[in-house]
């Protein structure tokens, strides 16, 4: 019987996703009206379409849809599938591969097949420019051939602008207000022609008298200069800068650094650039910078030859010689400022920062130090930030040396247990009580190919998988910083989902799962209360007479529970989803947790609550006939509908309103979390009226797949008349990270005088 229900529900959420389809093309054109965003397809000013440089597989013809849109900060994926296939062959699993990770880190978004295209939603993204690729069976990698913006140092990447005031500076100025892009061809030291980019500010006057200050402006490791312009958004940060007066008139020099000699690639640039340009010589007017591996041969040619620039910055690129022996006194005479930048603890730079930072302490070298980002990581978000922060502070006199405001400081490494130490995860915390999470695997996986780690630390709760890394015959890797509230997690190595065995927490219905929690007071309704300040959890067997088995039940009691009381108490049974069974609410739902600190702070009236096993094809009768006998058989509960309740998530929330329609009254108060109704015809609507005191609806925000569902169907409860009240949207997807918040939310609603 259990298979046949499992086939049931299969067949049942085929069929919801199916007329879901219809309800979210019309849920997303209502949004865009609502609120006048256009989806659209983020293009980089000047960039040309491109061909798409996949591995062993043909481009796909660009289609007239875009495969990718944003609206109100959620971005929407629909690739059909016939245009992947023709690009790719036939294909089993796909992903978007974008910097849609904590700390803007590159993870994989799945996508489902749904009909004819492979699609998903995610966000709110918060406001910046996302570089993404697709990624299917694990290595075949396809650019977006829909999108014209191109990535020319790796073309299987495309672009997108979520906007947003904090992204104000990565905007288009109106046409004709910024600057100019120009290109210089010259000979290296290595004799090898090159180029570099030149942006000349607005107004740019070739026989002005006083030549124009100038900034060479470097990349990282493993690109080019145009990096800086289709990644790094140079071109709009200067052009908004100056547009706003909020800079010096400069002249700003993008080459390539990756030369073997970085100061003779440097000078022969600045000869070629002063034969073309009306550039200062004057190393008071010249200034260095560069992210990554670039930044690192700045602040080492700063260092070693003093007082060619005047203004110095370093994107996350500390010093890697540890034996580098610095004159300060001929550095602090030669540099007006110095200015060194750094992302959070998932950032490669994070350790050697902190060590470069205490040499030039011991050093004596002047410097700033603009604190660690805790938002962000080794990524070009990060040194998008860096460089609207540099630019302002040169060539003039810098009177703010202070950190950006919530930058933190730097007081120590970041360090993690040697390979092999158990248990697993890792959590450190930063200054701000963010959780920065770390994993390894075993050594058993050493020979396999790509091994990520997918979790809910995406927008909302949303899943993506983040690339580990090899070290040694493991694999390791840190996320964050993850917002206090409970996480889960499995490895996926070569496209298989694996456990984490070093972690002992367990999944009942998810075998490869692991949990933890982030500590914070954020999460305080998840954790545990101190130990004898809880209600109790016990198991409660039952007979199912619909599928002739013995079942198992969770039951909560609360403190103090008093089976010999006079009055019984009010009980709420409280469902699960497809796919899960009784133990979800506690293991995933963190339902005893939630319970205990709602009676500890006085808000819940003491109930209690049932979390029976609704795999059964007769709810209905596995409910009345079954779960609700023996609960009154074992526990002091109330058998009068006015003290009982009924809620449950997804499939547990169809078979709450299933019971509504057929035995209105018999619960007084109705929870749906994430789950709607199809079908308006059979409502009794006096009596569910008369019978209901409360019947509160949950859902997710639009990256749920039931969200246009439930807005249907409160509609019809418009039109019928059954009166309901709906708690808002909660910011998720169709996973726990809502559904904890709607038991939250919906445990101390229940059996309160007011509703009485």
């Amino acid at each position: 019987m259990a298979g046949t229900f499992q086939q049931w529900w299969r067949t049942r959420r085929t069929g919801l996703r199916r007329r879901l389809a219809v309800f979210g093309t019309l849920v997303l054109a209502a949004t865009t009206v609502l609120t006048g965003a256009q989806p659209a397809t983020a293009a980089v000013t000047g960039a040309q379409p491109a061909t798409a440089a996949v591995t062993g597989a043909q481009p796909a013809t660009a289609a007239a849809t875009p495969w990718l849109t944003v609206s109100d900060g959620f971005v929407s994926i629909r690739v059909p599938a016939a245009d992947l296939e023709s690009a790719l062959g036939a294909v089993s699993s796909v992903v978007v591969e974008a910097d849609f990770g904590p700390s803007f880190a590159i993870a994989d978004l799945g996508l489902g097949r749904s009909g004819d295209a492979w699609t998903s939603v995610i966000g709110p993204l918060r406001p910046g420019l996302y570089q993404y690729r697709i990624r299917a069976d694990g290595s075949k990698l396809l650019k977006d051939p829909t999108n014209p913006s191109t990535v020319t140092s790796d073309p299987t990447w495309s672009t997108f602008l979520v906007p947003g005031d904090s992204a104000s500076l990565l905007a288009d100025v109106p046409a004709g207000q910024g600057g100019t892009l120009g290109t210089v061809s010259y000979l290296s030291g290595s004799r090898q022609a090159r180029s570099a980019t030149v942006w000349t500010p607005p107004g740019y006057e070739a026989r002005r008298s006083r030549p124009y200050p100038v900034l060479y402006l470097q990349q990282g490791g493993d690109g080019s200069r145009t990096d800086w312009l289709d990644l790094g958004r140079a071109k709009q940060i200067l052009d908004n800068l100056a547009v706003q007066r909020r800079i010096e008139p400069m002249v700003v020099v993008l080459g390539d650094g990756d030369a073997p000699d970085f100061r003779q690639e440097l000078r022969a640039l600045a000869r070629a650039v002063r034969r073309e340009y009306n550039i200062a010589d004057d190393p008071a007017r010249r200034a260095l910078a560069g992210a990554s591996a670039g930044g690192t041969q700045v602040l080492h040619s700063a260092l070693t030859h003093p007082g060619e620039f005047g203004y110095v910055g370093s994107f996350a690129g500390p010093l890697t010689d540890d034996h580098l022996r610095i004159d300060g006194r001929a550095v602090n005479a030669g540099t007006r400022l110095l200015r060194l930048y750094t992302g959070n603890m998932t950032d490669p730079g994070y350790n050697p920062s902190y060590r470069t930072l205490r040499k030039l302490d011991r050093s004596g070298v002047r410097h700033d130090f603009d604190g660690v980002n805790p938002d962000d990581g080794h990524t070009w978000n990060a040194w998008r930030e860096n460089l609207a922060d540099f630019l302002p502070r040169l060539f003039r006199p810098v009177r703010d040396h202070r950190p950006t405001a919530g930058h933190l400081p730097l007081v120590r490494e970041f360090a993690t247990p040697a390979p092999g130490t158990t248990p697993t995860p890792w959590l450190t915390q930063d200054a701000n009580g963010d959780t920065f999470v770390t994993v390894e695997t075993g050594s058993e996986f050493a020979g396999a190919g790509r091994v990520t780690l997918w979790g809910n630390w995406a927008p909302g709760g949303s899943w993506v998988d983040v690339p580990l890394t090899r070290t040694g015959d493991r694999w390791r890797g840190t996320v964050g910083p993850l917002k206090p509230w409970f996480y889960y997690y499995k490895f996926i190595v070569d496209l298989v989902s694996k456990k984490d065995t070093a972690n002992p927490t367990r999944v009942t219905t998810e075998p490869t799962w692991s949990t933890f929690l982030a500590p914070g007071r954020a999460a305080r309704p998840l954790t545990d209360v101190p130990a004898g300040r809880g209600g109790t959890l016990a198991t409660l067997t039952y007979t199912s007479t619909v599928v002739a088995a013995e079942r198992t039940a969770y039951v909560w009691t609360p403190p103090g529970y008093d089976p010999a009381r006079a009055q019984p108490y009010p009980v709420l049974y409280l469902q699960h989803g497809g796919g899960q069974n009784y133990t979800d609410w506690v293991e995933m739902g963190r339902a005893k947790q939630i319970l205990d600190n709602g009676f500890r702070d006085g808000k819940l009236v003491p109930m209690v609550v049932v979390m029976g096993n609704g795999n059964v094809p007769d709810f209905g009768k596995e409910l009345l006939d079954n779960i609700v006998p023996a609960a009154r058989s074992a526990y002091h509960i109330s058998d009068d509908p006015a003290r009982q309740a009924l809620a449950g998530l997804s499939m547990g929330g169809f078979q709450s309103l299933d019971i509504l329609k057929a035995h209105p009254g018999e619960f007084a108060y109705i929870g749906t979390f994430s789950a709607g109704v199809f079908n308006s015809t059979g409502f009794d609507v006096a009596a569910v009226n008369d019978g209901t005191k409360l019947l509160r609806i949950y859902t997710g925000n639009v990256t749920d797949f039931v969200y246009p569902l439930v807005l249907s169907t409160m509609a019809t409860f418009d039109t019928l008349g059954i009166r309901y009240e709906f708690a808002g949207l909660t910011a998720g997807p169709h996973g726990w990270d809502a559904w904890q918040k709607n038991l939250i939310d919906f445990a101390p609603r229940l059996f309160q005088p007011d509703r009485d």
